[in-house]
């Protein structure tokens, strides 16, 4: 224990260099796999108009599971900083190993829910019987990647909340160049690879999350993360602690999946409008998810930096400190923005499709880019909410939001028969649903007092 306490403050302070020196390295993390589902759909786009657009259906579907973990992660991510900011670091290790079983319990749940339930319902929901028997054939493949990645989401927790999380890029960079390899390898049969299609998508995937994982518990190993936290001396069952992290996580990962499952929903209701609408919807989800690398991560900083200042009873800093992360959130998401509306048409030619796709696709990229504003506020507010250990908060306000999405998608899209664009308007109210009662919450300083 003596070790532990000389070695150097976890503690946080409320500069712009201290916010930079968090979410610089979370971006680089989240944006080399965005960049690698980029162009993992690049080479759907160019294997066919149809594996493309079957990848807006099953890419959603995992995220499904994937922002389940991710709820758990910032839970954890918030009690781990509030430790940190306490100077309770015996508490590190213990949480951390408590993460991977319950990480390893929910990975079971996934992969049974998609293998038993998951047919039923996209058989019942999608038109076309050959995009269904596509999507399911996939699916079965790729749901093995999920406790690698539910493992993965733990080491982001343990990195960020003790602000290490420069050793983020390691890990994430090693899968995504895995992953582009094996995707050229499998999809069209290079290297002496046979060519699986769709399917060599899923495959390679699996490949890169599991050698993700690997070399990112190498880096615990040799930078002796390990030893300092204790992580692999706590792995008998603690239910005090899991039901503690359980309490934290359990409203974010409900707000999470609701979120996805919400926009499951949304891409079903496209895939009755045809394969080119779905195909460009798809190509949105590309753009969320790489250029709002920046905005997740400021978001992540929100969280971890608010839980820690918060643990150094510095409450009188918790706003000033938000809007500080947030004038830096939407700096980077204006030059997304103006970037995107430059170069609309370039950026949409990397998918190799046809003229039709450019002119529907366009559009719908402006109203993206739009929404991508409104995120990059919203998301640092949100996420404040959720490092004030007000996780059930989240929760609601995520509620009231998806029901206003929902309503808004099946009245534009499937009852009206709106043209895309309108539909994808629903990103704008969604974010702008997310906002207000986030900021409202954080200004009345409800939170204050409250103990994780």
């Amino acid at each position: 224990m003596s070790e532990i306490s000389t070695s150097p403050s976890l503690q946080v302070n409320v500069s712009s260099k201290q916010i930079l020196s968090i979410s610089l390295p979370i971006a680089l993390a989240i944006l080399v796999p965005q960049v690698n589902f980029v162009i993992n759909n690049i080479f759907l786009g160019a294997l066919s108009s149809k594996a493309l657009a079957i990848a807006g259906v099953t890419g959603v579907y995992y995220l499904i599971f994937g922002v389940m973990c991710q709820g758990l992660n910032n839970g954890l991510q918030a009690l781990i900083s509030r430790r940190a900011g306490e100077n309770r670091i015996d508490e590190i290790g213990i949480l951390f190993s408590q993460g991977v079983i319950i990480s390893l319990f929910l990975s079971a749940i996934s992969i049974s829910f998609t293998y038993f339930f998951a047919p039923s319902l996209f058989k019942s929901v999608l038109r076309d019987p050959h995009i269904t028997a596509t999507v399911i054939d996939f699916l079965k493949i790729r749901i093995w990647g999920i406790p690698f990645l539910f493992i993965y989401q733990m080491r982001n927790a343990l990195l960020v909340g003790t602000n290490q999380s420069n050793f983020l890029i390691i890990g994430t960079a090693t899968e995504a160049i895995v992953n582009i390899f094996f995707d050229y390898s499998l999809i069209f049969g290079h290297f002496g690879f046979t060519a699986m299609g769709l399917n060599g998508a899923a495959y390679a995937s699996i490949i890169a999350e599991v050698m993700g994982l690997l070399v990112i518990f190498l880096v615990i190993h040799y930078q002796k993360i390990g030893s300092r936290f204790e992580l692999f001396k706590h792995f008998s069952y603690k239910w005090d602690y899991i039901k503690l992290i359980l309490s934290q996580s359990a409203p974010i990962m409900a707000q999470y999946m609701i979120s996805i499952i919400s926009w499951e929903f949304f891409y079903i209701l496209i895939e009755h409008r045809g394969e080119q609408s779905l195909a460009v919807s798809n190509s949105m989800r590309n753009i969320f998810g790489f250029f709002g690398s920046f905005t997740w991560a400021f978001a992540a900083t929100s969280n971890t930096m608010v839980s820690n200042i918060i643990g150094q009873n510095m409450h009188e800093k918790v706003i000033p400190l938000i809007i500080k992360i947030m004038k830096w959130s939407f700096g980077f998401a204006l030059t997304v923005f103006i970037l995107l509306n430059i170069f609309a048409h370039q950026f949409l030619s990397i998918y190799g499709q046809g003229e039709g796709f450019m002119q529907e696709g366009i559009p719908v990229l402006r109203v993206v880019s739009f929404a991508l504003l409104l995120m990059s506020i919203a998301t640092v507010w949100l996420n404040a909410v959720t490092g004030t250990g007000q996780s059930k908060i989240n929760l609601w306000i995520e509620f009231f939001a998806i029901i206003i999405y929902i309503a808004y998608c099946y009245l534009t899209i499937e009852y009206l028969q709106y043209p895309i664009t309108i539909g994808w308007l629903c990103e704008i109210i969604y974010w702008i649903c997310l906002l207000i009662p986030s900021y409202l919450y954080i200004k009345s300083k409800r939170w204050v007092g409250k103990k994780i």
